[in-house]
């Protein structure tokens, strides 16, 4: 685990002070279980994660890192193959942001995405709008009907549609992994799930971290503090820090520092998930060793 980890850095269903919580008590069983298993699967890579598999490798049968596990599919299944169409997004993707990224100078763009259920209150909405404005870099942003918690839609105003004419792209939803490939693409502000967080990593692309819920706030320590390669935005946010937070990622020394360690750890990604690579022997490894036995 990270060095220095504060409670808040803890997953929400361990943090929890209701013994009856349904999340808390699912992987209370779970954990348990893992022990009767024939082997447990983690979309990961071995250099991501090193410290952390070492100290699994003791209590649990045996642990087979396959990940990342996006690129482990798509560089080993041929286009023709059903598999070649697995995804986990729960929403339509829309294909013009990738088009509008086309006409932006590289590492210029700021990607927003809060993930696939988080939600906000309508004044946090209004206080990521005005800091991604205020920052005069242009941006990406995923605004789904339902980011607002409640009967609140996720509406902007139009003061801030005028402020952000002709540098910002607002959609439902896109295709991430190939946004956060696209060379204009500079800094990623995410809600720090895992895909997400994998994803920004494959990407070679530093992060700014709003984590809501799960374990989103232990994937943000470990990018914070493990890695290297992320920022935190406190719980209470404020216009001002968001948008001091992103001109640090985006241009400032330790944003420099961020990209180099996240490029470090991307060329690990890729190597891992290469036919020859470590991830591809595991995935070879739980069918002779699991899956066939």
């Amino acid at each position: 685990m990270p060095k220095n980890l504060r409670l808040r850095d803890l997953p929400s269903f361990v943090r929890t002070t209701d013994p009856d919580d349904i999340m808390f008590n699912f992987f209370v069983h779970e954990t348990a279980a893992m022990s009767q298993a024939s082997g447990v699967v983690i979309n990961t890579w071995d250099e991501l994660d090193a410290p952390l598999l070492d100290a699994m490798s003791k209590l649990l049968p045996p642990v087979y890192t396959v990940g990342p596990l996006h690129l482990t599919v798509h560089n080993n299944v041929s286009k023709e193959s059903p598999l070649a169409d697995i995804g986990s997004n729960l929403w339509k993707e829309q294909d013009a942001p990738l088009r509008w990224l086309d006409g932006q100078p590289p590492n210029s763009v700021l990607y927003v995405n809060f993930g696939s259920i988080t939600v906000m209150s309508k004044e946090h909405l209004l206080e990521f709008a005005w800091g991604l404005a205020n920052t005069g870099y242009a941006f990406l942003w995923n605004v789904r009907p339902d980011l607002v918690k409640g009967d609140d839609k996720a509406a902007l105003p139009p003061e801030f549609f005028v402020a952000t004419e002709g540098r910002s792209m607002l959609s439902t939803w896109c295709p991430q992994e190939k946004v956060l490939e696209h060379e204009a693409v500079g800094i990623f502000l995410t809600h720090s799930g895992w895909n997400s967080s994998v994803e920004g990593i494959c990407g070679g692309v530093p992060m700014v971290c709003w984590p809501f819920f799960a374990e989103q706030q232990t994937n943000c320590r470990y990018k914070c503090t493990e890695w290297g390669i992320g920022v935190e935005i406190g719980d209470d946010v404020r216009r001002t820090e968001v948008e001091a937070m992103i001109r640090e990622a985006m241009e400032g020394a330790k944003g420099r520092e961020m990209r180099r360690r996240v490029q470090e750890l991307r060329q690990s990604a890729l190597a891992s998930a290469r036919c020859d690579g470590r991830s591809m022997r595991n995935v070879d490894r739980l069918i002779h060793e699991v899956l066939l036995a």
